[in-house]
């Protein structure tokens, strides 16, 4: 998989990079590109729960790359790591990265992050809904433009709700990004509807009751 991947992308080592906001269905993508044929780089430790009841796939050693430990980067060549937005610009820039990162409606994302503050026992007002809001918003603006300026990153960008509507297009889009190997067929296959709980139009339907 490794060579395939830095003949397909050029010299530099190739790694598959899933991100977003919280909230946005990445732990979906993870498992997707799982079913597809990438290995996802994946520790473990944190174990599904009623907000992410098909796991999290994530690699606890992600969190320290803004302290400088990159060097687990290496066991990530030909896989798939799931990074949260704001450490993406900590990336090393002797990779090349194909970045899948998946939007979602804010007013979804929002409502998702409540919850699942709620089911932890936290609390889920700490802040406003336009105040949250503003602030993801100003950081993705900041965010895409830097990944847009970026030489050494490639990227494709995945509504949440357009996947659950309709997987097959989608997938055939990140295929393609990823160089046409895929297993569409079994990508399409792990996305699973019933998993949509906050959907824009359910949250319209319950405000207005």
């Amino acid at each position: 998989m490794k060579g395939i991947f830095k003949k397909l992308f050029g010299s530099k080592p190739v790694v598959t990079v899933v991100s977003g906001l919280p909230r946005s269905g990445t732990s979906m993508m993870m498992k997707m590109l799982e079913a597809g044929g990438i290995p996802p780089l994946t520790d473990k430790i944190r174990t599904a729960d009623d907000d992410n009841p098909k796991g999290y796939y994530e690699f606890e050693r992600v969190k320290q790359m803004d302290k400088g430990d990159t060097a687990w980067m290496v066991d990530a060549q030909g896989k798939t790591v799931k990074v949260i937005s704001q450490l993406l610009r900590y990336m090393p820039a002797e990779y090349e990265y194909k970045v899948i990162f998946m939007r979602r409606n804010m007013s979804e994302i929002l409502a998702s992050q409540k919850k699942m503050l709620i089911n932890r026992g936290e609390d889920p007002e700490q802040a406003s809904d336009e105040e949250i809001s503003a602030l993801f918003e100003k950081h993705l603006n900041s965010v895409m433009d830097w990944m847009a300026a970026q030489p050494n990153v490639s990227v494709i960008y995945i509504h949440y709700s357009d996947m659950l509507a309709n997987p097959v297009p989608q997938v055939a889009q990140i295929n393609e990004f990823l160089g046409g190997n895929m297993n569409t067929e079994a990508m399409s296959e792990v996305v699973d509807p019933n998993l949509y709980r906050n959907r824009k139009n359910r949250l319209k339907k319950e405000n207005a009751a």
